[in-house]
């Protein structure tokens, strides 16, 4: 298996989908979509991690954003309780040409995240951006949870806020690096301290996501996998719809995968390196 190259490989336009493992992406891609996939091996099990083994230089992108950790406003990801692992002052602003926070304006408080429409209508909005950088990247929300046939999100919704509240205080304080010291707890909802622990409480973060009819008929995993992959088929319809406004080679892959259990793992963790989260898909599409 070829490690992800994600920025030595050949495309003009790549379309990220956050969380997206290989397995469910290869099942149904080709109902939307003609190309070749691989199987890759991305460098990191979280998308902050991803993100700064990744863009380690500067570059010519486009990058719209409908993940908060990737953003224009500058915040270290080693600032962040969620991006622990990152031993160094990185910020997607530092490393990226233009970064279009599109989990700001294309946030829908409703559904707790970032729609995949969000993504297109900021592409046509900012088309310019795009067309004078040497490459663009719309990182879509889904197949990540929460799950648009839920109709609401407890997690990502809490993530976004904390961020926004960094954001705004940063106007008020004189810019003393100290003021981040208490993001990590503003972002991370209180559930999610208990996720480091055992399986059990790692399920614990992606209850929030699912009905309880679902967990008692189903199982956590069927229901969460069955939600999964309709939040997959929902991106890629979005996906298809927006390629023939793409002209030049385009790509679809992932930041990370998702893990439904497997060696006991829930979601995805930052460190954790096992199949369902450092496998992705590569896809080139036609």
């Amino acid at each position: 298996m070829e490690d992800h190259r994600f920025l030595e490989s050949d495309w003009d336009y790549c379309l990220v989908l956050d969380a997206c493992r290989y397995d469910v992406f290869e099942s149904v891609y080709d109902d939307y979509l003609d190309g070749t996939l691989e199987k890759r091996r991305t460098n990191g099990s979280s998308t902050p991690e991803w993100a700064y083994r990744t863009f380690t230089g500067e570059h010519d992108i486009a990058y719209f954003s409908g993940n908060p950790f990737i953003n224009d406003l500058g915040i270290p990801l080693n600032e962040l309780k969620w991006g622990a692992s990152c031993d160094y002052e990185w910020a997607a602003s530092d490393h990226i040409s233009e970064v279009f926070d599109v989990w700001k304006t294309g946030w829908d408080d409703e559904l707790g995240t970032v729609p995949p429409e969000s993504l297109a209508e900021a592409f046509r909005e900012h088309r310019e951006a795009a067309e004078r950088a040497d490459r663009t990247v719309l990182h879509y929300m889904q197949p990540h949870a929460p799950y648009l046939a839920r109709g609401k999100g407890q997690k990502l919704k809490q993530i976004q806020k904390g961020i926004r509240r960094q954001e705004e205080s940063a106007t008020a304080t004189d810019g003393d690096g100290g003021r981040l010291s208490s993001l990590g707890d503003s972002i991370r909802p209180k559930v999610e301290s208990t996720l480091e622990g055992s399986e059990l409480a790692q399920k614990a973060g992606l209850w929030l996501e699912l009905d309880p009819k679902e967990l008692v008929t189903n199982g956590t995993r069927e229901a969460a996998l069955e939600l999964y992959e309709e939040n997959l088929r929902i991106v890629l319809e979005e996906v298809t719809d927006l390629l023939p406004e793409l002209d030049g080679t385009v790509v679809v892959t992932a930041d990370h995968g998702e893990a439904f259990g497997e060696e006991g793992v829930w979601e995805h963790h930052i460190e954790t390196y096992i199949p369902p989260l450092m496998e992705v898909p590569w896809l080139e599409v036609e």
